[in-house]
């Protein structure tokens, strides 16, 4: 396995994986498309897992000042439990290690305990909750922190 950065050929791939994840934060072409806009480069991170050439996962972020925002993180159903979602969440936080950023936080829905006990495992601690923050279903959302000026789990 691979993890590369994504191009704005990737975008149909990116759609494909997150279409079929119902976890995933489901974002519009546009939306997609404008990951790759000119300047957006500067302060976005979107990474592809793959294997063979065959796009397995991916990730999103967004550096903002001293921190990076998790926006999305998919991994085929197919290919869970595979260390991949570890793979692309490692390098997102060798990335902001590098970027001399304090931390990375990210949202994801209190139902979601397999990525809630994920990004524990890895070091994040609950650092709030946005009541109502999801639609389709409504849904409270649980805030995780990571301060990444401490040594990171693995």
């Amino acid at each position: 396995m691979k993890i590369r950065t994504a191009t704005p050929d990737d975008i149909p791939f990116l759609l494909q994986l997150e279409h079929d994840s119902t976890t995933a934060a489901h974002w519009t072409l546009q939306q997609y498309t404008n990951l790759f806009r000119d300047g957006a480069a500067a302060h976005r991170l979107v990474l592809l897992a793959e294997t063979e050439d065959v796009p397995l996962g991916f990730l999103v972020a967004q550096h903002i000042a001293s921190e990076w925002e998790l926006e999305n993180i998919v991994v085929s159903s197919t290919e869970r439990r595979k260390g991949f979602g570890a793979r692309l969440l490692r390098a997102l936080l060798d990335t902001a290690s590098q970027s001399a950023s304090e931390s990375v936080f990210l949202e994801v829905r209190e139902s979601n305990l397999p990525a809630r006990r994920f990004y524990e495992k890895t070091g994040f601690q609950q650092a709030g909750v946005r009541k109502g923050y999801y639609r389709d279903p409504p849904e409270d959302a649980i805030l995780y922190r990571l301060d990444i000026r401490k040594p990171i789990q693995t």
